[in-house]
């Protein structure tokens, strides 16, 4: 017979599951333990967005394609908004590409609890874990997405378009992490208050539209009306896509101040969405 003692006193296990003692108690330990289950859900996210589908990996490139061309027949051509002087469709296809990112980290995060709700109700692992898979998962489109804004980039500067790429280009990587960082801090504070208040989920569909027209994506912030500028400028999607253009396109706004607002508040929202989140878990399966 097994020794009692032997069984209480042995050290050596590959994982203590321990409820939270806080909503600041994160298991961030247990999130880099469960990395292979993160990069078999990205990979699942990934392959599951085509499989079965004609075009397959293709329509990575279609949505924003059909999207430029219908910002710069509407808005471009009809409308004629300013485009600070750059080809329509490569001013377009920026912003495009810049905010489709941040869209998608937030509305598919902001319905993680409810779209994994069988598998959280019968398997442990960290629930970070789920929303983080969903960042890269849109980070491997987003990727697919910027080789398409490369490739329209090259035909207009091969076409002679007067436009250029400034130092600022180097704030690359500081701009996609950031709006991840706000993606996935706003949608985990949404997908928490989704568990009780179902009626968010439908707001977030026309919210995050309107969200969109309140972010320089047709238009530049130098053309907004100047008693509305400040509003604009309020939204810390503003400076993220106006970098993004300026550093590649040589047109737009570019300032420290701007940005560092947003990453002020997107430090605040990923904070707040990650205590959340951490808070709701615990009883989520009761109420979704």
């Amino acid at each position: 017979m097994m020794n009692k003692d032997v069984l209480v006193q042995d050290p050596n296990w590959d994982l203590e599951i321990k409820p939270h003692s806080s909503a600041f108690d994160l298991h961030l330990n247990d999130v880099w333990k469960y990395r292979d289950l993160l990069g078999l859900l990205v990979r699942r996210d990934f392959v599951s967005f085509y499989k079965q589908t004609i075009l397959g990996p293709l329509w990575f490139f279609v949505q924003p394609l059909v999207t430029t061309i219908m910002f710069t027949f509407i808005f471009g051509k009809l409308a004629k908004i300013s485009t600070d002087n750059l080809p329509q469709p490569l001013f377009y296809l920026a912003g495009i590409t810049a905010w489709n990112y941040f869209a998608d980290c937030l509305t598919k995060t902001s319905t993680v609890f409810r779209d994994n709700a069988d598998i959280f109700g019968k398997v442990y692992f960290p629930r970070l874990i789920m929303p983080l898979s969903i960042v890269l998962s849109n980070l491997v489109r987003f990727g697919v997405q910027f080789l398409l804004f490369i490739l329209v980039m090259a035909y207009y500067a091969y076409s002679g378009a007067a436009f250029h790429i400034t130092w600022v280009v180097l704030l690359f990587p500081v701009v996609v992490i950031l709006m991840a960082g706000l993606g996935l801090g706003a949608g985990m504070i949404i997908s928490a208050m989704t568990t009780k208040y179902r009626d968010l989920a439908f707001l977030l569909v026309f919210g995050i539209q309107l969200l969109m027209y309140a972010t320089p994506i047709i238009y530049p912030l130098s053309a907004a009306p100047v008693k509305y500028r400040w509003l604009i400028a309020a939204n810390p999607m503003t400076e993220l896509v106006e970098t993004f253009r300026y550093g590649f396109l040589g047109k737009g706004s570019f300032s420290w101040p701007a940005l560092g607002y947003s990453a002020l508040v997107t430090a605040i929202f990923l904070m707040l969405g990650t205590i959340i989140f951490n808070k709701v878990e615990k009883s989520f399966v009761d109420t979704v």
